[in-house]
């Protein structure tokens, strides 16, 4: 048990890090929201060497403290959609699809920033914001596709490490 708990804080922390990274990183872009996602390298590595119990806790845990630390309440909201729609979304797929890692991450980073839009929708209650729509696609996906790649080398070096851990 303790060594579970060792391995699930690490990866708190490594994707806590990489969230705090990403705000150093001049990245930006005329629409509001579009960044690489750096933090889904740890929650897609977690999903395909934890299993999808374990990759949900790193990511909702990451997801709380990352927007107490650096943002408010507000931008945690934006993030929690964006987050479990993508998670769920990188769930189905895992299980239905033959979609490989790279795959999954794409989806999962389209369907994170369809997710804060629709928040931002309800929030402002209009749907004139899905204009936005096409370009979160392309960032969505050019950042999914980074991270999958990504997340596919470190799953194929570290799963056997953590799966003893966990």
């Amino acid at each position: 048990m303790s060594k579970k708990v060792a391995v699930y804080g690490m990866l708190v922390a490594l994707a806590f890090l990489l969230s705090y990274v990403e705000t150093l990183i001049p990245f930006s872009f005329a629409i509001p929201g579009i960044k690489l996602g750096l933090a889904n390298l740890v929650v897609i590595t977690a999903l395909y060497c934890l299993g999808e119990k374990g990759a949900f806790v790193i990511s909702i845990v990451r997801i709380m403290l990352t927007g107490l630390t650096f943002t408010s309440l507000s931008v945690i909201l934006y993030s929690l959609g964006g987050g479990l729609l993508s998670f769920l979304c990188m769930v189905t797929a895992k299980r239905l699809t033959p979609l490989g890692i790279t795959g999954v991450s794409v989806l999962g980073g389209v369907a994170h920033n369809l997710g804060q839009l629709l928040v931002a929708a309800l929030v402002v209650r209009t749907g004139s914001l899905m204009y936005y729509f096409p370009a979160l696609l392309a960032a969505g996906t050019a950042a999914g596709a980074l991270i999958g790649i990504l997340g596919g080398l470190v799953t194929e070096r570290l799963h056997p490490f953590l799966r003893q851990g966990a």
